[in-house]
């Protein structure tokens, strides 16, 4: 009986061994790649690698390194997916110095369309955040997948949530500078990125934000502004932006300017209704005076509008709407 179980253990073991040992023979079979090998990237593509190795200056193998290299189905993509068969380029003949380019090339000298470029990749990155690229603000002003995106690299730029805003910032020069103003989110200190905000992709909504409007993408975040409160700012309700620059500002709380500037956009100084306790000047004189014993309480709408995006004071509210988003 022993001697059975040892001789079942004994042929475990060698069939453990068999199958260790033939492991890289399986995987240059299957069509998932082996990441870091120079002989094989991918089935059917030994002739491309034939000649591209590691020691090129540009380091194409490293796309095995990527996630199209490293995806486990029968998706994963092959040299001839995106650059076609290329026959001229992979059979050069020996009278001919420069080889020609590939069928599909998406380098700087490409004779590609930015939406030929993209028409590559959407043919298997469909749906999902994908979904509305066709009719994105990026597809229209003729940006390719490849204006952001680095294929063949380890380390593709615009996924790197440090390195993403530098990606954006090749074209968005204005938001560049407004994020380096007083008052900004925390881009440059690499707590938020740009794809937390916006889908560069496109989306249904505007901005191509990644909700459907301003406020449902400010409220992911800002929860708590979010009401509904018995006094309701209008503003707040129609759009963030009214008073906010989310990119950045000299202003504090990123508003567009400062109080009450930005309030007497839609509040006139004179239509203050009546005075404060222990401001001696009459109210709508010291919101539009330069000088007076008011002024410097008078100019701080926030002083005594706490609550500004809404509030569920009732007590202090009348018909004319004095109290309004008190504390």
């Amino acid at each position: 009986m022993i001697t059975k179980m040892r001789k079942a253990a004994l042929a475990s073991l060698m069939l453990v061994g068999l199958c260790l040992t033939a492991s890289p023979a399986l995987a240059a079979d299957s069509k998932l790649p082996v990441p870091g090998s120079k002989d094989v990237i991918y089935k059917d593509d030994a002739k491309c690698t034939s000649c591209h190795d590691e020691s090129e200056v540009v380091p194409v193998l490293s796309i095995a390194k990527t996630k199209h290299g490293v995806a486990k189905d029968g998706r994963v993509p092959s040299c001839t997916s995106c650059h076609g068969e290329s026959e001229k380029h992979a059979n050069k003949p020996e009278d001919v110095k420069v080889r020609p380019a590939t069928e599909r090339n998406f380098g700087k000298k490409s004779t590609l369309t930015a939406e030929e470029k993209s028409a590559v990749c959407t043919g298997c990155h469909q749906g999902g955040k994908h979904m509305n690229w066709n009719t994105s603000a990026h597809s229209s002003n003729d940006v390719a997948c490849t204006s952001c995106h680095q294929v063949h690299t380890g380390h593709d730029k615009v996924r790197d949530k440090r390195a993403q805003p530098e990606v954006c910032y090749t074209c968005h020069k204005q938001q560049r500078a407004e994020v380096n103003k007083p008052s900004h989110h925390p881009i440059p200190e690499g707590k938020m990125t740009c794809s937390d905000c916006h889908n560069a992709h496109g989306s249904a909504g505007q901005k191509m934000l990644v909700k459907d409007t301003t406020n449902a993408t400010c409220f992911t975040c800002h929860a708590e502004k979010r009401g509904p409160f018995i006094h309701n700012h209008q503003p707040v309700v129609e759009d963030c932006s009214n008073c906010h620059n989310p990119h950045g500002t000299v202003a504090e709380n990123m508003l567009k300017s400062r109080m009450p500037f930005l309030c007497q956009q839609c509040h006139g100084s004179s239509s203050h209704p009546g005075n404060v306790p222990g401001v001696r000047s009459n109210m709508p004189n010291a919101i539009s005076s330069n000088i007076g014993p008011g002024y410097a309480q008078a100019r701080g709408c926030s002083n005594c509008h706490t609550n500004i995006h809404g509030s569920n004071n009732p007590s202090t509210a009348t018909s004319s709407g004095a109290g309004r988003f008190f504390r």
